[in-house]
């Protein structure tokens, strides 16, 4: 084992350690009563989300596949940001270790697209910028809601950039593209004008986030391969799945304006952070863990159920915040951590399963592309 493989492992667990405080602090804000500590976990629901979790593991798949020493140190900066959130210390040390993590990550962005300068590797560029514009304005005193939007526009462009160089194999026009680059610049512009915290932002952002949704439904690749089977379907599926709700996300950001508090601001960011991204998460769990950790993940049926939960709980979520139900919103967001953490259970699962597995059953090995097209060339 080399010290890159050495070090993913605990990178990796800092992670899943953001992952687990952060649904505890969603938890909280949700209403539910549970043991508190010293630090007010409700308040870093969003950075524990985004940044500890989501941030430390982006970055550590992109040191994996750039396989240069000195990219470890942006993960290793990110989840040290995160520590100390959670440690509480009463400084800015955490939304300066996280600004620091971003801005390496658009540098290792910057070296992909000298490499390769193509409109998917600029889409996943300009998402890190909107990861770092959004860090540095937390860093500068911005409340997290006014922040948010620059993060979630860092996660629906990195996932858009890669479902972009996988549609490749698609036939696509010159035309086609040309949408997706005018989407991509509204986007941004929405994000600029104000993101969520004015109307202008909020409605051309959700607007970016509608048609974006669509050209993802008309041209990605899982239009073909969920007519397959075993995990291919599974991921398809996922995908598809993620992409009506980033669409349901972006029109009630259209229909509502500005929001930056309350339930609409609960269902429009919810619809694309959980139901967008949690779907995207779901369905390459079993190629990431392969291609970052070595790990093999044993598919089977089990994986639809989480999924199913996931849609399901979130339907109810959002269902409470437009009809003020208190009671399903708050039913509705226990189910939603309940299905995260069931699909983290499952391939926990899987993975042990797949060490005594017979040679015939179908399992996720790291040469498969995953969601954020991690390439197992080169460091690993």
């Amino acid at each position: 084992m080399t010290y890159r493989q050495f070090i993913r492992f605990p990178l990796l667990a800092l992670a899943i350690l953001g992952l687990l405080a952060g649904l505890w602090s969603g938890l909280l804000r949700l209403g539910w009563e549970l043991p508190r500590s010293n630090l007010d976990l409700a308040m870093v629901h969003g950075p524990l989300m985004v940044c500890g979790f989501l941030g430390t593991l982006i970055t550590l798949e992109r040191a994996v596949a750039l396989g240069r020493r000195w990219t470890y140190l942006v993960p290793l900066v990110t989840a040290a940001g995160t520590c100390v959130l959670l440690a509480g210390v009463p400084d800015t040390f955490a939304p300066q270790a996280i600004t620091l993590g971003s801005a390496g990550l658009l540098a290792m962005f910057a070296l992909l697209i000298r490499a390769q300068p193509a409109l998917f590797t600029v889409t996943m560029g300009i998402g890190a910028l909107a990861w770092l514009m959004g860090n540095a304005l937390w860093l500068s005193g911005w409340p997290v809601y006014e922040v948010a939007s620059w993060w979630m526009g860092f996660l629906v462009l990195t996932v858009a950039g890669e479902r972009l160089e996988l549609s490749r194999f698609t036939q696509r026009s010159w035309a086609s593209e040309s949408v997706f680059l005018i989407i991509i610049v509204m986007l941004f512009a929405g994000l600029t004008a104000g993101g969520f915290g004015t109307d202008d932002g909020a409605r051309l952002t959700g607007f970016s986030l509608v048609l974006l949704a669509a050209w993802l439904l008309r041209y990605d690749i899982a239009r073909r391969t969920v007519r397959q089977s075993g995990l291919t379907r599974y991921v398809a599926v996922c995908l598809l799945s993620g992409y009506v709700w980033l669409g349901l996300g972006g029109g009630l950001a259209l229909v509502t304006g500005r929001a930056v508090v309350g339930l609409y601001y609960d269902s429009v960011l919810h619809a694309v952070f959980v139901g967008f991204v949690f779907a995207m998460i779901f369905g390459h769990a079993p190629i990431i863990l392969p291609a970052v950790v070595g790990a093999v993940v044993r598919f089977g049926p089990a994986f639809y159920a989480p999924l199913t939960l996931l849609h399901a709980s979130l339907l109810m979520r959002v269902a409470g915040d437009l009809g003020g139900l208190a009671t399903c919103r708050l039913w509705g967001g226990l189910l939603n951590v309940t299905a995260i953490l069931l699909f983290f259970a499952n391939t926990a699962r899987a993975v042990l399963q797949a060490r005594t597995a017979a040679p015939n059953v179908p399992i996720a090995r790291s040469s498969m592309t995953n969601q954020f097209a991690i390439k197992t060339t080169g460091g690993m």
